[in-house]
């Protein structure tokens, strides 16, 4: 199953809807701290996310007021989900958002849908991969699929931040390519991915499915092994050297996005505002050297693109979510 990545007629329409962004004069501005609400624990993607942009950011001083970070994790996101919605057309409260905002609905284990909020960025896309504790006897993709065929109830996968997520889909896909059904599958669901690559260090998991950026901060380490990254091609930097799937025999492309959203009903004006920011941001050299050491596919769209971007993934996710065993077609 390969999900579409922001490419061609939506490369087009961000041309369009960011030099008319850039060309508006917006009437609004932040007029108190911003606050950027993760729906995970500190350390994990989305919050890393969130923090090299208030790095930049506040350092180019473009918003003129603070941005603070506020970490609302568990739930599966719902948590902030809520809390976001607590400011219905405030443009001072931004959430970062992954697949999660769109499966949860999807699943039935929330009422709250991306629906219910204000796109106003697609950021960037990047691949779900899989990593094992470097000490312990798997030493491959190969080794993983093995262990998983030889006997399910064996293999532990864990993941943040909820059930039927992008991780959890890779994960699905894995045990299709396995021929395990994947009600089968032994799953351990924590707040954020950074938690789960915790408990994978610690020997309480067999395996991690979570966007590769996750891995970067404890690769040093020496504690933890990849063994595959669900990409259509091999990635570059310090992934280089890790096997697609697809080069270990198995047709298993996971990506996996990140964006920002804010409360219902943003205005015109605010959503202005954040064009033009968001437009400088991803043209900063600091941003470009974010994309290239963790290699993520540069995918940014403003806010007016956005909304359609979510359509598309919401019918691309359930899809494969019926196909899985996930949910009731």
């Amino acid at each position: 199953m390969i999900f579409k990545s922001v490419t061609g007629c939506c490369i087009a329409l961000l041309a369009l809807s960011t030099c008319t962004a850039i060309a508006a004069t917006s009437a609004w501005k932040p007029e108190r701290a911003v606050e950027f609400v993760i729906p995970a624990t500190a350390g994990g993607g989305q919050d890393r996310t969130a923090r090299i942009i208030q790095k930049i950011l506040q350092e180019e001083t473009a918003l003129g007021v603070p941005i603070n970070i506020v970490n609302k994790g568990g739930g599966g996101g719902n948590i902030a989900y809520t809390y976001l919605q607590q400011f219905k057309g405030d443009g001072h409260y931004i959430a970062t958002a992954s697949p999660t905002l769109v499966t949860n609905s999807l699943l039935g284990t929330s009422s709250i849908s991306y629906t219910d909020f204000t796109p106003i960025a697609v950021l960037y896309n990047e691949y779900v991969g899989f990593a094992v504790n470097a000490d312990g006897p798997i030493r491959s993709g190969a080794n993983l699929l093995e262990r998983l065929r030889k006997d399910p109830e064996a293999v532990t996968f864990a993941f943040g931040t909820s059930r039927g997520n992008a991780n959890h889909i890779a994960v699905g896909l894995l045990a299709k390519a396995a021929n395990v059904e994947v009600k089968r599958l032994k799953v351990v669901i924590y707040k954020s991915s950074i938690d789960a690559v915790t408990a994978l260090m610690g020997g309480h998991v067999t395996a991690v499915a979570t966007p590769t950026s996750t891995y970067v901060p404890v690769l040093a380490t020496g504690k933890v092994r990849l063994v595959a990254v669900a990409s259509p091609t091999r990635q570059g930097g310090v992934f280089a050297q890790v096997p697609t799937w697809k080069e270990q025999g198995l047709d298993i492309v996971m990506p996996t996005y990140r964006m920002l959203v804010g409360p219902r009903d943003m205005t015109a004006a605010q959503l202005a505002f954040w064009d033009q920011a968001l437009a400088r941001l991803v043209k900063s050299a600091e941003w470009k050297k974010e994309i290239e050491q963790n290699d993520w596919d540069d995918t940014f769209l403003t806010s007016g693109r956005s909304r359609a971007f979510l359509e598309e993934q919401a019918q691309a996710y359930r899809t494969v979510l019926i196909e899985l065993g996930l949910v009731k077609p």
